[in-house]
């Protein structure tokens, strides 16, 4: 059960700041031996529902905006900015998509199985996301973005794939690149990630054996998103107010220092 919240109190944390929570789950689960008690057969199952915790907290905070979205986008199209912007988030989620669900068993089978390649993408996308961010000069606000924009950050998200890269990293990092400013590339991040981690659900619990693994721990599960859900709602406001004032440099030296200890501790 401890286990459980600490894995909880990870997935909230490292969600939405981009440092990778696919990673932190793996490294804390095979390097630090928590939750390696859980069994194997719910180990992802367990994650993507830590995962939906996190879209539960997304979906509150950012309520009012995301039904904004939804109305402007179904009743009045592209004739809106709002309605715009929201087809422009269902576009940005069909390259990940169509990519994840070919080559799900390799991302499963393999990638999550290589720390060694985990911890380099937490290296490599570190300081990729620092040195966009910090070249990057034009402030443009998302709801002026064109749909090839929208495409290319959704583009970028399939590199999250691989655990380490990071979704809210990969695309802030393409977001910053594309000129828009860093408050709205965390926020676009945001809204993408609702598709995202709800499509990855909905495919998930059509699978045989998912439904009757929740029913039969039905207390891990809750547990789970209970935690990464309140963790989840406290760092959006604190990612949201920090990055006003900062850039991404702290991320990206948590990166580095967190990638070189896998690796050492991989090869020592």
């Amino acid at each position: 059960m401890l286990d459980i919240i600490i894995l909880g109190i990870i997935q909230g944390i490292a969600e939405f700041l981009p440092i990778s929570s696919s990673a932190h789950l793996i490294i804390f689960r095979e390097i630090f031996g928590i939750g390696s008690s859980i069994s194997s057969n719910i180990e992802l199952s367990f994650d993507l529902a830590l995962h939906f915790g996190t879209l539960l907290a997304i979906i509150i905070f950012f309520f009012k905006e995301l039904w904004s979205l939804l109305i402007n986008g179904l009743t009045k199209g592209n004739k809106t900015k709002e309605g715009k912007l929201f087809w422009f988030l269902i576009l940005a989620t069909i390259p990940a998509g169509i990519v994840g669900v070919l080559f799900e068993d390799i991302f499963d089978s393999f990638f999550r199985q290589q720390l060694w390649i985990i911890a380099l993408a937490l290296i490599i996308m570190g300081i990729i996301i620092y040195l966009v961010d910090k070249k990057s000069k034009t402030n443009m606000n998302m709801k002026d973005m064109k749909w090839y924009q929208a495409l290319i950050i959704g583009c970028a998200q399939i590199f999250a794939l691989i655990p380490g890269f990071s979704r809210s990293g990969t695309t802030i990092t393409a977001s910053r690149a594309l000129g828009i400013n860093r408050e709205d590339s965390a926020k676009f991040s945001f809204y993408l990630s609702v598709p995202v981690v709800a499509g990855a659900t909905l495919f998930s619990l059509i699978k045989d054996n998912t439904l009757t693994i929740i029913s039969e721990n039905l207390a891990i599960f809750g547990i789970g998103i209970l935690i990464s859900f309140i963790i989840g709602l406290l760092c959006i406001s604190f990612l949201l107010k920090y990055i006003k004032r900062h850039d991404f440099k702290i991320f990206m030296i948590y990166r580095i220092v967190l990638g070189v200890l896998v690796l050492a501790m991989l090869f020592k």
